[in-house]
């Protein structure tokens, strides 16, 4: 798997979590299901953004990328996002990318303009347009077209292999002159070089199926290459129906984000919609699923005050459900269904005094929630949660001494807190 990374300018958004989250558990789910997968991640450490950034920070584009890299690869740990196999970085395999440049001269496919560069040439590509379904006409109307005009150009649409060096940039020489790669250059010469012709998935954003995916795929194949056989978008996350971005100024820092709701509630978010869809991620959808975290932390807290142990083996009409909604086309809201419903079932159990039943039902929860990148909090661990423990045994010392005023006093104290006593027949279990 190969998938486009950040191009790091800026602090990671909401929109970025969300891709990084989608491919890890498609990552995730072919490991589960027995495929060796090698994950792929780049950096793009070299970029217009970059370079106009850091002139207004007054830095050094090294300076300015690697910092912006280190934020990035922080909040993907907070998130649980498995890091990539090789994640390699555009300024580390600009020899590759003239290697590539130097295929489609040979080829006819790119040509060189004189103190501008060398192009890629689309009407040598006749698939040109195939990987977004629209004709050249219709993408050259298209919004996302960014047209540079020169007259030069054999057709408007040829976009930048190779960008002639520009005072005040980082250049590397080249049998063209002194300069820097196009954008799109950087991934297929990287995905290439690691990956081997004909791997198996690329992926990223849905805001990349043109221009870039598109030009991607006609460099690599219009050089001779076998290209990724399946490609994957995620959609886009929406901020009042408009697409979160840095260049719309319109996004929530993913860090705050996590500050406030936590990496399980977001991922959950994010799981709840089809990853091709467009969704709104904003603080009410993630509070939701906040309560639903603690739905199931709290069966996790039933069953350890009632010494339910995970089982050995999950229910396997359960784990046929969700291997069914995740192998069509990776439906994580269908196969969350049948987590939540095995974790209803799971209560019921322990209602019933079921402990075989409930400790199957809960050992389906465990392994399937783990598949998807989440984990239990059955309250046993951390120092808050010892706190809450002990008022609550405290309180049930109290009732048994007949105390009533006093275990009442913890209850509401412990409300006032935001912490939830439920008693059920195995005993108590808390919720915040």
């Amino acid at each position: 798997m190969y998938v486009c990374g950040p191009t790091v300018y800026d602090v990671p958004h909401l929109g970025h979590g969300r891709t990084a989250l989608v491919f890890d558990v498609v990552r995730r789910y072919l490991g589960w299901s027995g495929y060796r997968v090698t994950y792929l991640s780049n950096v793009t450490d070299i970029d217009d953004k970059i370079i106009l950034r850091a002139a207004r920070d007054v830095t050094t584009e090294s300076a300015l990328s690697s910092r912006y890299a280190a934020a990035y690869w922080t909040e993907m740990e907070r998130l649980g996002v498995h890091p990539p196999d090789a994640a390699p970085h555009a300024t580390e395999f600009v020899d590759g990318m003239q290697r590539l440049i130097a295929e489609l001269v040979e080829r006819g496919a790119a040509y060189v303009i004189e103190g501008e560069g060398v192009y890629f040439a689309i009407e040598a590509f006749a698939k040109y347009g195939e990987l977004s379904h629209r004709t050249i006409d219709e993408l050259a109307d298209s919004a996302g077209a960014r047209i540079e005009v020169d007259d030069r150009k054999r057709s408007p649409m040829d976009f930048a292999l190779w960008k002639a060096a520009k005072p005040g940039e980082p250049t590397w020489n080249s049998p063209w002159g002194s300069g820097r790669p196009g954008w799109h250059i950087e991934c297929a010469a990287m995905s290439l070089e690691i990956l081997g012709d004909g791997f198996d998935l690329h992926g990223g954003g849905d805001d990349l199926v043109f221009p870039h995916h598109e030009n991607e795929r006609a460099e690599a194949e219009a050089a001779g290459h076998e290209f990724a056989r399946h490609w994957l978008h995620s959609g886009m996350v929406n901020v009042g129906g408009e697409k979160m971005s840095k260049s719309l100024g319109n996004f929530t820092d993913l860090a705050d984000a996590l500050d406030q709701h936590g990496p399980r509630a977001f991922r959950l978010a994010v799981l709840q919609a089809h990853y091709r869809s467009p969704m709104e991620l904003g603080r009410d959808v993630i509070a939701d699923s906040d309560r639903a975290i603690e739905r199931l932390d709290a069966l996790a807290r039933r069953a350890r005050a009632g010494g339910i142990a995970v089982g050995e083996a999950p229910d396997e009409a359960l784990v046929a459900r969700f291997r069914d909604a995740m192998d069509d086309d990776f439906a994580t809201p269908a196969a969350l269904a049948a987590i939540f419903d095995a974790a209803g079932a799971a209560n019921r159990a322990v209602d019933a005094g079921d402990a075989e039943r409930a400790s199957v039902l809960l050992r389906t929860v465990v392994e399937l929630l783990g598949v998807l990148g989440l984990e239990l909090d059955d309250g046993g661990g951390a120092a808050g949660d010892a706190e809450i423990e002990a008022l609550v045994e405290a309180r049930e010392a109290a009732r048994r001494a007949g105390d009533f005023e006093k275990a009442d006093r913890i209850r509401d104290d412990l409300a006032a807190g935001s912490v939830k006593i439920e008693d059920t027949p195995s005993g108590p279990v808390w919720r915040r």
